[in-house]
C-alpha cells in the first residue's frame, strides 16, 4: 500500500530508517537444535544461531549453523505480531556447501535454507535482486545472542562495509563488516542495506580480535544445484520456488487493499530507495510479483541470451549467473536513466511474457495477460511509436498463442465412484449435540452400516465413529483405491473439519488417508417450490444434472466468486449465477465460516443455483488478508485437473502435501470441497440458511 504524500517523504528518514529495521526484526529468527516437547520460552540450551524469513515457510541461515542440528532437524523460533514465542520444526532442504570438509571452519558461501515443517503465518524480508548488492556503505545487521544465563536477546546494529576477504574465487568471496556488539549466536542474520532498504548478505562470522567480521552476499544461492532432469513444476527448481514465493509475497503483501501494515516497498519508497533508474518501489514489487506468477526460464543460458538481445552483456568473473525473472531485472538496474531504461525494462517484460516455457500450467495464460496489462499500463506516458510496437507485439503473441477452437464433449455422466456416507446433522435443542448415520455405498446400492440418534459431541464423534467407518472403509475400498468419505451436513456445518479427524489406532487425519468432501442434503423442489423453472431446463434437478456432466467432461473452469483484488464482494445474485457456463467450479475465497451470515448465504446461492462441485478455505484467525497465491493456485488446481471426477483426489494430495510438510502445498491449508452427485441423499437436513 501506498501512503499519498505530495511532494515530501510520508516520514522524515530517521522514522523511515526505524520502520526498516523493525520490518527486518520483526522477520528475525532463532535457530535451535530440535528436540520433543522443546518449551519456545523455556531453557535455550540448544541455541545454534540466527536466520530469518526469506519467503513463506523458508528460512535463510548459514550452513554451518542449520548444520549442528540433528538429523538435517532444526526447530526455528520467531515472534508473532502479538510478541508470542511460536516454535516449528524445519528441515535443512540445502546448504552450500553440503557437508564440511575436514575440521576447520565451513567454507564460504556457508548458506542454508530451512523449511517449515507446517504452515504459519509470518512476515518476510526483502531480498535484493542485485547481482552485486554488496558495496561499502552503513549498513544494519540483526540476530539472536546469548544474553547470559542460556537466554537469548534479539540484538541489531549499524555497521560498515569496509571491503573483502577472498582468494579469487567466485564462492569464496566474503565482505568484511566493522561492527561493535557483534556476540556469538547472530551469524545467519540478515545485513540489510539502509539506502536501499533491502536484505542483501548474511553475517557469516565474527572476528576474535577485532570489532567485526564477514558476511556473504545473498547472490550466492544462485550458486544452488541446477536440477539435473527438465523442470515440470516450480518446486522442481529450489532456489525458483523460493525466490517466487518471495516475490509473490511481497506483491500480494503490498497490493492487499485490506492489510494496513507498512510494507517493504512503502518503507524503501520514505527512504528516498529507487529501484533502479525505471522503476519506483511499489512498481518493483508489483512486477516481480507478476513475474513470479511466470514458469521461470528454460535456463540461464536462455536468460542469458534474452538480456543480450536487450544489449546486456553478462559479466562472468566474481559474479553469479542469473537465474530467474528477478535476477534479470536486477541487472537492468545498470541501465541508463530516463524513458530508455523505462523503455528496456519493458521490453525484457514483453520478452519474459513470450518465452519459451519449461512448462505451462491453467494459470499460466492469466499470468502472460496481467504483465502484458502491467506492460501497457507503465508504458502509458512513453513515446507512441514506442506505444505502437508494444501493441503490434501484443497482437502478434495473442495470435501465436490463440487454441484451436475444439467442440464441447457430448456429456456424459462418469461412473459412480465408491462413497462412505456420513450424515450428520445439529440436534436444534442440543446445538453441541449430533445425530449421525452411517452408510456404504460401493456401487449404486445404499448399505446402511451405523446410526446414533441419541446425540453424540463433537469431540466424541471421532472415537463412536471410528469402528463403523473403518467398516464401512472395508466394504468400499479397493487396493490403491480408497473410497470418498462424504460429510453430508446442512450449509451452517460444511467447514466442520472431518478431514482433520483422527480415529482411533491410526494417527493420520482421515483427509490424508482418503479424498473426504462434503454435500450438501437436496430436498425435492418441485414439492417446496423453492427453486422455480430454470430457462431452458424444466426443473432444478435437470439444470443440476447438466452442470455435473458439463464439469465431468471437462475441462473445468475455477471462478473466483467472493474476492476481487483482495476486497470480499457479494456473491452473484442466483440469476446470474444460473448464467455462467455449465464447467465452472465456484470458488469461495473469503467465506467466513458457520458465525458468518452473509457467507452461509451466499454458499446457498451455489447450492440453488445448480452447483455440485465448489471450493472454499474454512476461516483462519491468522490468515492475513492477502490472497493471490490462494487464487493462483486454485486455478490449477481446478483447471488442471481436466475434469472435476478427480478434484477429490487432487484436494488429497494438497492434505497430503500440507501434512508432509512441502510448502508449495502450504496455500491450501483449511481447504474444502463441495461434491455431491445429483441423487438424492437421506431425508431430514434442507437446504437452509441458519
Amino acid at each position: 500500500m501506498t501512503p499519498p504524500r505530495d511532494g515530501g517523504a510520508w516520514q522524515d528518514g530517521e522514522d523511515a530508517e526505524s520502520a526498516l529495521t523493525s520490518l527486518v526484526r520483526d522477520a528475525t529468527v532463532r535457530i535451535h537444535r530440535a528436540g520433543p516437547g522443546y518449551d519456545p520460552e523455556g531453557p535455550h540450551g540448544d541455541f545454534l544461531g540466527s536466520g530469518f524469513f526469506v519467503a513463506p515457510s523458508w528460512v535463510l541461515t548459514c550452513a554451518h549453523v542449520a548444520g549442528e542440528g540433528r538429523g538435517r532437524q532444526v526447530d526455528v523460533v520467531y515472534r508473532t505480531a502479538r510478541g508470542e514465542a511460536v516454535r516449528v520444526e524445519g528441515a535443512v532442504r540445502a546448504a552450500l556447501p553440503e557437508e564440511r570438509p575436514g575440521t576447520g571452519g565451513w567454507p564460504s558461501p556457508d548458506l542454508a535454507l530451512v523449511q517449515l515443517l507446517r504452515p504459519v503465518e509470518h512476515p518476510c524480508v526483502y531480498v535484493s535482486e542485485r547481482s552485486t548488492g554488496l558495496r561499502r556503505g552503513t549498513y544494519y545487521f540483526a540476530g539472536w545472542a546469548d544474553g547470559g544465563a542460556g537466554e537469548p536477546r534479539r540484538l541489531g546494529r549499524e555497521c560498515r562495509v569496509v571491503g573483502t576477504l577472498d582468494d579469487g574465487s567466485e564462492g569464496d568471496a566474503q565482505v568484511l563488516i566493522e561492527a561493535s556488539q557483534l556476540y556469538p549466536g547472530m551469524s545467519g542474520g540478515p545485513l540489510v542495506d539502509l539506502a536501499r532498504g533491502e536484505v542483501v548478505g548474511v553475517l557469516k562470522s565474527r572476528a576474535t580480535d577485532t570489532d567485526g567480521g564477514t558476511a556473504i552476499g545473498v547472490e550466492r544461492l544462485r550458486t544452488l544445484p541446477v536440477p539435473e532432469r527438465a523442470v515440470t513444476a516450480e518446486p522442481d527448481d529450489l532456489y525458483q520456488a523460493v525466490f517466487h514465493a518471495h516475490d509473490r509475497y511481497h506483491a500480494d503483501r503490498h497490493n492487499s487493499p485490506l492489510d494496513a501494515r507498512e510494507t517493504w516497498a512503502d518503507v524503501q519508497w520514505e527512504l528516498g530507495a529507487s529501484a533502479g533508474p525505471a522503476l519506483t518501489p511499489q512498481q518493483r514489487a508489483d512486477l516481480l510479483g507478476r513475474l513470479a506468477t511466470l514458469p521461470p526460464p528454460v535456463s540461464t543460458r536462455g536468460l542469458l541470451d534474452l538480456l543480450k538481445g536487450l544489449g546486456y552483456t553478462h559479466r562472468a568473473f566474481g559474479v553469479p549467473a542469473p537465474r530467474g525473472w528477478r535476477d534479470g531485472l536486477g541487472v537492468l538496474h545498470d541501465a541508463r536513466r530516463g524513458d530508455e531504461a523505462l523503455e528496456r525494462v519493458l521490453r525484457y517484460c514483453v520478452a519474459a511474457a513470450t518465452a519459451e516455457r519449461p512448462y505451462v500450467l491453467p494459470s499460466t495464460k492469466l499470468a502472460e495477460d496481467a504483465l502484458w496489462d502491467w506492460v501497457e499500463k507503465t508504458a502509458g506516458g512513453l513515446r507512441r511509436p514506442f506505444r505502437g510496437e508494444l501493441a503490434r507485439l501484443r497482437e502478434q503473441d495473442a495470435c501465436h498463442r490463440a487454441p484451436a477452437a475444439a467442440p464441447d464433449p457430448a456429456p456424459v455422466r462418469p461412473p459412480a465412484p465408491a462413497v462412505v456416507a456420513l450424515h450428520l446433522e445439529a440436534r436444534a435443542w442440543e446445538p453441541d449435540r449430533y445425530d449421525w448415520r452411517v452408510v456404504a455405498r460401493p456401487h449404486d446400492e445404499d448399505l446402511p452400516v451405523a446410526e446414533n440418534h441419541r446425540g453424540t459431541r463433537l469431540d466424541e464423534l471421532p472415537a463412536r465413529l471410528a469402528a463403523p467407518l473403518g467398516k464401512a472403509f472395508r466394504m468400499c475400498d479397493e487396493p490403491g483405491d480408497p473410497a470418498i468419505l462424504q460429510v453430508v451436513t446442512g450449509p451452517a456445518l460444511l467447514d466442520l473439519e472431518v478431514d482433520r479427524w483422527e480415529l482411533p489406532g491410526d494417527g493420520r487425519p482421515l483427509g490424508v488417508q482418503r479424498p473426504v468432501v462434503a454435500r450438501c442434503p437436496e430436498p425435492d423442489p418441485e414439492e417446496s417450490g423453492a427453486y422455480g423453472t430454470y430457462e431452458g431446463h424444466e426443473t432444478y434437478a435437470e439444470e443440476r444434472a447438466a452442470r455435473w456432466d458439463r464439469v465431468h467432461t471437462g475441462p473445468a473452469r475455477a471462478a473466483v466468486l467472493d474476492c476481487d483484488d483482495g476486497l470480499r464482494v457479494p456473491v452473484p445474485p442466483t440469476a446470474e449465477l444460473r448464467g455462467l457456463e455449465h464447467r465452472t467450479v465456484p470458488v469461495l475465497c473469503r467465506y467466513g465460516g458457520r458465525d458468518d451470515a452473509r457467507g452461509l448465504d451466499w454458499l446457498v446461492r451455489l447450492l440453488t443455483a445448480g452447483y455440485g462441485v465448489a471450493l472454499w478455505r474454512r476461516p483462519r484467525d491468522e490468515r492475513a488478508a492477502a490472497c493471490a497465491e490462494f487464487h493462483l493456485r486454485v486455478v490449477d488446481t481446478v483447471d488442471g485437473a481436466e475434469s472435476a471426477a478427480r478434484l477429490p483426489q487432487r484436494v488429497q494430495a494438497l492434505r497430503r502435501g500440507v501434512r508432509e510438510g512441502r510448502t508449495d502445498t502450504y496455500w491450501s491449508e483449511g481447504i474444502a470441497l463441495l461434491y455431491g452427485p445429483p441423487r438424492p441423499t437421506a431425508p431430514g437436513l434442507f437446504l437452509q440458511a441458519p
